[in-house]
């Protein structure tokens, strides 16, 4: 029997990292908690493409979702390896200054300030920022 701690996988990690949806998503949970029907309002993809993204980041143990009720919430998470820590932190740092990812969150404001009643996501629940 094996007493030693599994070893983070960075190779997932740098998968997961490869692909511009995810970091899209990553970007848009940066900070906050988010419902997955903002994903696909923002990103203008389906529901099960993003979910599929979603589950990719979170086997790369970069997210975690929780739910409520109907509704899905997806967060970034830091990895138990410190490396692994660093490189989704200097991740996130560098997308907050791309200017895609700025559009994504301007667009994510903007949805989350419409009037009731204009959008396709009534009765969702709001981003909710985390300390």
């Amino acid at each position: 029997m094996n007493d030693f701690p599994k070893a983070y996988d960075l190779a997932l990690l740098f998968a997961a990292l490869s692909d511009r949806t995810r970091l899209r998503l990553l970007s848009l949970m940066d900070g906050r908690e988010v419902c997955v029907c903002y994903f696909v309002e923002i990103l203008g993809m389906s529901q099960p493409k993003i979910s599929r993204h979603l589950a990719y980041l979170r086997r790369a143990g970069v997210v975690a979702a929780r739910r409520e009720g109907k509704w899905m919430h997806y967060r970034v998470v830091m990895p138990p390896d410190p490396g692994a820590a660093k490189i989704l932190d200097e991740t996130l740092a560098v997308l907050k200054e791309e200017s895609g990812m700025q559009k994504d969150l301007k667009r994510l404001q903007e949805t989350c300030c419409l009037p009731q009643g204009t959008s396709a996501l009534v009765g969702a629940p709001l981003p909710v920022v985390i300390a």
